[in-house]
């Protein structure tokens, strides 16, 4: 992997409300991961609306981040229809996309597939990820070990994906993990790649209160307990930036 940082710009499409202070830290983090300039990592806030495809292929590359307050299952998101037009018209452009966690399951939503509130399958923490015999033969996922761990936070889940896209990883909670559009350089996965285990953690105890009125204090204790280091995910936004960097 080149060490140098990449001479590209990056659109990154956020979902948080201004005084969510997971917004600023999610495009540093994005752009640290990417070993690129915070200047040139420039954010859209989708509470305004989607950007339009023109405004998006002004950048080398798309990516989507997670979401503090609102999901896909409900269609909580102001603008959410027009945000998966702009994500088919993304698609069918063949632009460099990478998406993770809410940005993943927009992109299975906006193709076809369906999100559903599961919170029995809620993965707050570490987890191990497996590919699958297409993910041990992707590009991009191909250098990873058959089992590696990843940062999560998310309580909803694809109960069935579109038929346009493979199927690259799953958890023993959930099936589908990670998605390429076959042919074109789009890449989406449920997990936090731009976070380290220490960042998950902190952000899973900024949410306390709302994480014990969940699940209990017992059980928060034993989610806290089971944060562990990712640094093999830590990989995929980096080795993306390197691939479309060229």
């Amino acid at each position: 992997m080149r060490h140098d940082a990449p001479d590209i710009c990056i659109l990154l499409l956020q979902a948080r409300n201004l005084d969510d202070p997971a917004k600023a830290e999610e495009r540093a983090s994005f752009a640290q991961k990417a070993g690129i300039p915070l200047s040139c990592f420039i954010p859209h806030d989708l509470l305004n609306g989607p950007p339009t495809l023109d405004q998006v292929r002004q950048y080398d590359a798309l990516m989507i981040g997670g979401s503090g307050d609102y999901n896909v299952s409900d269609r909580s998101l102001p603008y959410i229809e027009k945000t998966f037009a702009l994500l088919r018209d993304v698609v069918a452009a063949g632009h460099p996309t990478f998406a993770s966690c809410f940005g993943f399951q927009m992109l299975v939503e906006a193709l076809g597939g369906e999100i559903v509130r599961d919170p029995d399958s809620m993965e707050v923490g570490t987890y191990a990820v497996t590919l699958t015999p297409a993910g041990r033969d992707d590009e991009l996922f191909s250098y990873f070990p058959h089992v590696f761990p990843a940062q999560f936070g998310h309580k909803e889940r694809v109960e069935r994906l579109p038929d346009n896209v493979v199927n690259l990883a799953s958890t023993e909670l959930c099936a589908y993990q990670a998605i390429r559009v076959p042919g074109k350089p789009i890449w989406a996965v449920q997990f936090h790649p731009e976070l380290s285990g220490d960042e998950n953690r902190q952000r899973f105890e900024r949410y306390r209160e709302m994480y014990v009125g969940m699940v209990g204090k017992a059980e928060y204790e034993r989610i806290l307990a089971r944060f562990t280091d990712s640094p093999e995910a830590e990989e995929l936004i980096p080795r993306f930036v390197n691939m479309i960097a060229g």
